[in-house]
């Protein structure tokens, strides 16, 4: 993971110290404005020739019927067909472009929202978990879609609809326009009052769509272990009750979705019925035609779609604003690891690693105190300790995947945060202790983080090297095989050995090993080994359980509780009987003392 210098200027947000901010809704849309002024415009013209039927039809009853000009007819059906044509292809032209520009905003949204991701620190990960996540690049980007694309068009056609409507009828008489106006003005507080209380509704769905997520990935990423302890019917449980939970919501939100919307329907029913009775009356009074009664029952049939989906509409927005606080919340998080505005750029990495005095405070919690070690260009140094002392913890602190809380770390003498990301940690192969394989060939994987300039020779050179080609060229695709999601069909061993094959294939001047021969059976552990002996010109950190793993270290290392509880060579410290000399015997008890002990046969 890389941050901050990752992105270029053209990405839709702006760096602030520590992190970015998200580009409003209305940046996005300036971006795309000719084309959104565009489709508006084609919007326009085709709801002004839907505008033109009636006064055709207030003709044809007026002028043709009540006056018999019967050679006008063949004029105003021809105008009938002509405003029919043109509204089919400007509507068209509409709603294509409104869809075109919805998808492209929302795919600059996801790409942006992912970027931003990618930057943001560690810690931010620790915090928040893959399934909500996902749900905010997925569900939350295509409601927002719906709202700028789809839906954004129809709340636009509904205003410019609206508003011609009422002008043609308050051109007609004014009097019976009053009616449409003041169902519209009804309709417009039921809309108001429908999304305030589906504002909420959606906010929840939101974050339950979330859980839900999170369950189903977990349990699909882990499917084995859940078998392996025959714990399905208790996931099932677990996922059934979220999935209720999320039920019940969208059913809250259908409920109130059902209880105004026939409101909407009742008053669209009304409303031409109300203007035929009065605009009657007027008619028989003498002051209005029959004509103009024709066009204005017309128009109130045409202003009654608008109305009846103001519900669905104010529904659909809702999500989509629901949507865009939670993106906001994501882009309210900055990275801590923040890179120098001119940072140091080494000419050439030599490998020279110095830890003066290091401490770690990670949620208030003391994870490393005083840790204070050299490593020379090429040097090798062990570092051992129980589960928890903070191995781990020291390879995080020199990636700057976490900054130390006191102390200096120095990469070739210069401070690692006055180092640009890139050249950091682009100089580090890594081999975690939770090997991670993506679904792609072998050799994809092997060549992971320098594609392009890793040959297949050497691909082929580190998979022998770590003792994976042998296995792999047994493959039917050899090194060209799929491997299946996070390395399935592979045995523990398999996925160690490629991945220390992707660390050895990159040559960089720093190699660490996070415990990475644990899956591995002892022989195959000591030709790795002697391997590694091999790479002179690398600074190795190892980081191990076995002792023959560090055992030809320059200098090893014994963490306990945070701290060096012992340092030295594996002599000095067997020498010293204390920590490192504990945990020799009790991996090596069952062989008399003084028994040098063949690196091969070595147990855990």
């Amino acid at each position: 993971m890389t941050e901050c210098n990752f992105f270029a200027p053209e990405h839709s947000y702006q760096f602030i110290k520590g992190g970015f901010y998200l580009k409003k809704i209305s940046t996005y849309i300036k971006e795309h404005i000719w084309a959104y002024l565009g489709a508006v415009l084609c919007l326009t013209i085709g709801v002004a020739l839907d505008m033109l039927s009636p006064q055709l039809t207030k003709r044809i009853v007026d002028e043709v019927i009540g006056e018999g000009n019967l050679p006008l007819l063949k004029y105003l059906l021809a105008g009938i067909l002509a405003v029919g044509l043109g509204r089919c292809v400007f509507m068209y032209l509409k709603e294509y472009t409104f869809d075109i520009v919805g998808s492209k905003i929302s795919s600059e949204m996801r790409k942006d929202l992912f970027h931003h991701l990618q930057g943001l620190s560690a810690s931010f990960y620790d915090k928040n978990n893959t399934g909500e996540l996902m749900a905010r690049v997925k569900d939350d980007i295509d409601r927002i879609w719906d709202g700028l694309g789809f839906v954004g068009m129809l709340l636009i056609e509904v205003v410019i609809h609206t508003t011609m409507v009422l002008t043609c009828m308050y051109r007609l008489n004014w009097k019976i326009a009053l009616i449409p106006t003041a169902a519209i003005l009804f309709c417009g507080t039921l809309a108001i009052v429908l999304e305030r209380k589906l504002d909420k509704i959606y906010e929840e769905i939101s974050e339950e769509n979330a859980k839900l997520n999170t369950v189903a990935e977990e349990n699909l990423a882990g499917v084995r272990t859940v078998k392996a302890f025959a714990r399905e019917k208790f996931e099932i449980k677990k996922f059934l009750s979220h999935n209720k939970r999320y039920y019940e919501l969208n059913m809250e939100q259908s409920r109130v979705f059902v209880k105004y919307h026939p409101l909407f329907t009742l008053v669209t029913k009304l409303l031409p019925l109300s203007v035929l009775l009065t605009g009657g009356y007027l008619v028989i009074q003498g002051e209005f035609s029959l004509g103009s009664l024709s066009a204005f029952i017309e128009y109130s049939m045409n202003i009654v779609w608008p109305m009846e989906m103001l519900g669905w509409l104010t529904n659909s927005f809702s999500a989509a604003v629901a949507s865009n606080r939670k993106l906001k919340k994501i882009y309210a998080e900055s990275s801590e690891i923040i890179e120098a505005d001119n940072p140091v750029i080494l000419d050439n990495v030599q490998g020279k690693i110095t830890f003066q005095n290091v401490g770690f405070i990670r949620d208030n919690t003391e994870i490393l105190q005083n840790i204070s070690f050299e490593i020379a260009p090429g040097a090798t140094l062990g570092i051992m300790g129980a589960t928890g002392s903070g191995k781990t913890s020291i390879i995080q602190l020199l990636q700057r995947l976490y900054d130390c809380t006191q102390g200096t770390i120095l990469l070739d003498d210069v401070d690692i945060r006055k180092l640009s990301l890139k050249q950091l940690r682009g100089n580090i192969s890594m081999v975690m202790q939770d090997v991670f394989l993506f679904s792609d060939t072998i050799s994809d994987n092997v060549r992971l983080g320098k594609r392009d300039s890793v040959s297949f020779e050497q691909v082929k050179a580190a998979s022998h090297a770590a003792q994976a080609g042998s296995f792999i060229e047994k493959l039917e695709s050899g090194y060209d095989t799929i491997i299946g999601e996070r390395g399935v069909g592979l045995s523990g061993g398999q996925k160690q050995r490629i991945s220390i094959a992707r660390a050895l294939a990159k040559q960089n001047p720093i190699l660490i090993m996070d415990d990475s021969t644990s899956a591995l059976d002892m022989e195959t552990e000591h030709m790795i080994q002697e391997t590694l002996r091999k790479f002179s010109g690398t600074t190795k950190l190892i980081i191990a359980h076995r002792i023959s793993a560090v055992r030809h270290a320059d200098e090893i290392i014994f963490l306990e509780n945070g701290h060096i509880a012992e340092r030295g060579t594996h002599e000095t410290l067997m020498a010293q009987k204390g920590l490192y000399y504990e945990t020799y015997m009790a991996q090596y008890g069952a062989f008399a003392p003084g028994t040098l002990i063949p690196e091969a046969a070595t147990i855990q």
